[in-house]
């Protein structure tokens, strides 16, 4: 829905809203806020809310540089679970210097500008989502556990599934802020989740599930339990992963689109372009040292290959002769920054379709069974970094400062992991109580 800054302040004056929750994300996809009177609203709109980026690591270190929130009055929406009385809505932002320039850091910018960058060569991208994500037990002192919210299976249904009435309640949270599942279930692990959301534009796509991650830890806590989306939380058990389909349409038709049951030309490129590219990107997608305790394991994708039916291959490719019909790709967390990750596989892909490269062929072989000699994706966080460093694509779309912070700061982290000798522990104390 399109709002006008009009329009906003009419329904901020008409509900009852007291509270302005100003939202944007560090460049590491951590959420942030800040929350200022409604009373405030139209004077931010005309010159935006000043603060501090040096107390925050994933905004690049400036060690005295104020930056600017500028409040997006399209994404406004009412935080169902704040009082009904002195009402709260949030906005998610666009980042400033404080001359008017864009923040390089700024990932909604990026992928708004990818997604134009799209739009110019005549492709028009939309995005669905699987999201994955485990939900634990607190005490009776409300301090978080790792005992498992239930012991059910991949589509059990309660009373064995105690995850029901909660996704229920994260859904019908959902559809209050105009955000739409399309289905939800248990996973196969105990206490696992999966919700799925219908297509929408790349953008809508990241700020929903900015926005999802948000709202299932608030419901769970409201229901007194502890929800993460670390990608490997049970060390023996199916990781959490975000799967992303991408379908394309060019004029009116979505070159995903099976014609005569076979891909055309341009999509075929364009898987070949991600599958090109993965390598390079999987720090943007997969951004801790978790994630690689993942990959490999349980059907979660290890080698860089594709198929139409074998859901354990990297990207999956049905075909379906429906007008949304869509690639999947496999791979991603939700650690991840989603408008650097999104506008990362769309610059992959439109790489692919512009140059006309060649897809190799199928894989429907188990992961067991891939030769070694096939591509892989990076094993370690250690993997991920060096592939990203000397990469020339990302270095043609991402700001140096941008990606010199990133290494710095993940290579720290692959450091700390690789001197720990208890590697559960680490990624329990690092990743458990803050994803």
């Amino acid at each position: 829905m399109k709002y006008t800054e009009r329009e906003v302040l009419q329904f901020v004056e008409e509900n009852d809203v007291k509270f302005i929750k100003l939202m944007f994300c560090d460049i590491f996809g951590a959420l942030k806020s800040v929350s200022v009177p409604a009373s405030e609203l139209s004077g931010i709109f005309a010159k935006g809310l000043l603060f501090d980026a040096s107390k925050l690591s994933g905004f690049m270190n400036f060690s005295s540089t104020d930056l600017i929130l500028f409040p997006d009055p399209d994404t406004l929406a009412l935080l169902p679970w704040r009082p009904q009385q002195g009402r709260v809505v949030r906005f998610f932002c666009t980042i400033k210097y404080t001359d008017g320039t864009v923040f390089e850091g700024d990932g909604r910018t990026f992928l708004r500008n990818a997604v134009e960058y799209a739009r110019g060569k005549g492709y028009n991208f939309q995005i669905g989502t699987s999201c994955e994500f485990y939900v634990f037990e607190k005490n009776d002192n409300g301090h978080i556990t790792k005992i498992p919210h239930d012991y059910a299976g991949y589509c059990d249904i309660a009373p064995a599934d105690k995850g029901e009435n909660l996704r229920r309640d994260i859904c019908l949270t959902l559809e209050q802020m105009d955000i739409y599942p399309e289905s939800s279930r248990h996973e196969s692990g105990p206490g696992q989740n999966e919700i799925d959301f219908q297509y929408s534009n790349a953008l809508n796509a990241a700020d929903n599930l900015v926005t999802f991650k948000n709202v299932v830890k608030s419901v769970a806590d409201r229901n007194g339990l502890y929800a993460t989306f670390m990608p490997k939380p049970l060390c023996d058990r199916p990781g959490s992963g975000l799967h992303i389909m991408l379908f394309c349409m060019k004029g009116t038709e979505n070159i995903f689109k099976p014609r005569l049951d076979e891909l055309g030309h341009e999509a075929k490129s364009m898987i070949a372009g991600i599958l090109e590219r993965v390598r390079e990107i999987t720090l943007f997608l997969n951004s801790t040292a978790s994630s690689y305790s993942r990959l490999g394991n349980s059907r979660a994708p290890k080698y860089i290959t594709w198929s139409h039916e074998n859901f354990a291959q990297l990207i999956r490719v049905p075909m379906i002769n429906t007008d949304e019909n869509a690639m999947i790709l496999r791979s991603p967390d939700n650690t991840c920054n989603p408008y650097f990750a999104l506008g990362l596989i769309i610059y992959a892909a439109l790489e692919g379709a512009l140059s006309g490269a060649e897809l190799c062929s199928a894989t429907n072989l188990s992961p067991d069974n891939i030769a070694e000699l096939t591509e892989r994706l990076p094993a370690t966080l250690d993997e991920a970094i060096e592939a990203a460093r000397s990469s020339s694509f990302l270095a043609d779309r991402l700001p140096e400062n941008l990606i010199e912070h990133v290494l710095n700061e993940k290579s720290r982290e692959a450091k700390e992991y690789a001197e720990c000798e208890d590697k559960e522990m680490f990624e329990t104390v690092r990743y458990f109580y803050t994803l």
